[in-house]
């Protein structure tokens, strides 16, 4: 197929590129830079502009573009890049989608487990509402602005996708230094819920969601087993071989990034993978523990 991505240059992007390749697909990259060469399509969210006509052909869309959550402290000028990083390059994707001759079967457009919200140990399937906070307005907001595709019949899947354990990047990465030293530690109470998936299981996700023709609307991106927050410090030190005693002074995260932020990252998400569960997908790393033995090995 010719499938096009978004956010070539993020953690999964980068990994799902050569998974793409490797199965014989064509990608194309939509990218705010200088093209590379004849399989970069240009395009300026800020500015609403796109080259439509690059786009003729293409059977599959995923759309991982968006600055990072939890990179840095919360102001309002922050938080408005959060949230509009995602939708306004979405509006504007579906909509270009949409007014095409020839329209993609699939859109597979990213979102979040923060679509929940903090709810203690509530179970969380697909069908469960919306949160209230800030991180459910982005990723509700960002869903919503798949819908001119929707509209125009193309299949579209919206992924709200877990903590992604990969020692390449993100939050795991950032984990691994006070954990080796023997100084990493429960966050709060560490009885909040922790949803979870190896970048592999989201690649395979990602990639079975392409061809899933019967599967469209919100899929949990998430291994069917989370853990809490204090169940996931146990497994991590018993993964480096380091004690975990030492609880994360809360002080000294909120000065770095700031109480909003904090506590959003204190939520609780016990979020299940029923759609990805009941449509067939398998898992390859089902438990923490089997999972960060291969994510670190």
């Amino acid at each position: 197929m010719n499938v096009l991505v978004t956010g070539s240059h993020g953690m999964i992007a980068t990994a799902l590129i050569p998974r793409l390749r490797a199965r014989g697909d064509r990608v194309l990259r939509l990218v705010r830079t200088e093209p590379e060469g004849s399989d970069d399509v240009r395009w300026d969210p800020p500015a609403g502009t796109i080259d439509a006509a690059a786009l003729e052909g293409v059977d599959a869309v995923v759309h991982l573009a968006g600055v990072g959550i939890g990179d840095k402290k919360w102001t309002e000028a922050r938080k408005n890049e959060v949230l509009e990083s995602r939708t306004i390059p979405t509006n504007l994707l579906a909509r270009t989608l949409a007014a095409l001759d020839t329209r993609p079967r699939v859109l597979v457009s990213s979102s979040a487990i923060g679509y929940y919200g903090d709810r203690g140990d509530d179970v969380l399937t697909e069908s469960a509402s919306p949160g209230d906070d800030f991180g459910a307005r982005v990723c509700r907001e960002w869903e919503e602005a798949t819908a001119p595709a929707e509209e125009a019949g193309i299949r579209v899947v919206r992924t709200r996708t877990g903590l992604v354990l990969t020692a390449r990047g993100g939050f795991l990465k950032r984990l691994l230094l006070p954990f080796k030293l023997g100084i990493g530690g429960r966050l709060g109470s560490g009885r909040q819920w922790m949803s979870w998936v190896t970048l592999d299981d989201d690649l395979d996700a990602i990639l079975y969601l392409i061809d899933a023709d019967s599967v469209s609307g919100p899929v949990n991106v998430t291994a069917p087993n989370p853990v809490t927050n204090a169940g996931f410090t146990k497994q991590l030190g018993n993964a480096v071989h380091r004690p975990t005693v030492i609880p994360t002074p809360m002080p000294a995260l909120k000065v770095v990034y700031g109480d909003e932020l904090v506590d959003t990252l204190l939520g609780s998400e016990r979020v299940v993978p029923e759609r990805l569960q009941q449509s067939g997908f398998t898992f390859s790393h089902p438990e923490l523990d089997g999972a960060l033995r291969a994510v670190l090995a």
